[in-house]
């Protein structure tokens, strides 16, 4: 067992170990931590060759990446899923963006990215304390509402270029952020694709009446012009407007961001 004393500490322990093919990398916390420990099986982009196998035990705020791979809260019952689970190879994204000091990241995603106000959500819970657990990100999300301006955005998917005034981008390879939010319903980790949620020049109260739709899952089942789903592999983001990122929970940086679907990436032990 290693504990982590510094951010990005997790990655590094996590690369030292899928280097050596240890049989089995485990995350012990939130989304956070799995982003790290996830970014410890890439270098320089690319998957490092590997028999390592990533599973998890959840500890922590959100907790959305367990909920689409149904691991149970319960530690005990989660540490019997990495005896006796089912190994998948599941999809991860490579995301190359702007970092803070103006240089260009490359980090990789294995939940949800998103570009906008998102990003800014992100920002402000990773600032302040955890305390209320799931409800942090329900309360900051509403705060950060209040002073949130739409941003004109280019999103390129696949080649297809759409240009729109935007809340926000999601990029999904699963299916729930910010606490449970279940903004890709059908997302899968498995199928190659992104999910991508483009949520047009929706309003303050419009957002807030939507928030239990996309809770539950519903926000894409109504005809509503503000938000439309599309499928790729390959999409880019750019604004002439300073809008942050955000992948798993973690706020690395700003657009313009490329996102990159890596298929298979990573072998993970799931519950049967």
């Amino acid at each position: 067992m290693a504990l982590t004393t510094r951010p990005l500490d997790a990655t590094e322990i996590a690369q030292r170990a899928v280097k050596e093919s240890r049989p089995v990398v485990v995350a012990v916390g939130g989304d956070g931590t799995l982003n790290e420990v996830v970014n410890g099986f890439f270098h320089n982009g690319a998957p490092i060759p590997t028999t390592s196998k990533l599973a998890m035990v959840p500890l922590g705020t959100g907790g959305d990446f367990r909920r689409t791979m149904r691991i149970p809260l319960d530690s005990k019952a989660a540490i019997q899923v990495i005896s006796t689970g089912l190994v998948r190879r599941l999809d991860a994204g490579c995301v190359t963006y702007q970092d803070h000091d103006g240089s260009t990241g490359v980090r990789h995603f294995i939940n949800i990215a998103d570009a906008g106000y998102g990003g800014e959500v992100v920002h402000r819970v990773n600032r302040g304390s955890k305390r209320l657990g799931p409800a942090t990100f329900t309360l900051t999300a509403f705060l950060t509402l209040m002073a949130w301006k739409n941003k004109p955005m280019t999103v390129a998917i696949d080649g297809v270029s759409h240009d729109l005034v935007a809340q926000q981008v999601v990029v999904a390879n699963c299916q729930y952020f910010g606490g449970g939010m279940r903004m890709a319903p059908a997302a899968s980790p498995t199928d190659g694709v992104f999910d991508v949620i483009l949520i047009g020049n929706a309003g303050k109260l419009e957002t807030i009446r939507g928030m239990g739709d996309i809770r539950n899952g519903k926000h894409l089942d109504q005809s509503n012009p503000k938000i439309q789903l599309v499928y790729g592999k390959r999409i880019s983001i750019a604004s002439p407007e300073k809008v942050r990122i955000d992948l798993d929970g973690e706020q690395p940086g700003f657009l313009p961001a490329l996102f990159e679907i890596q298929p298979g990436a990573i072998e993970f032990i799931t519950p049967r």
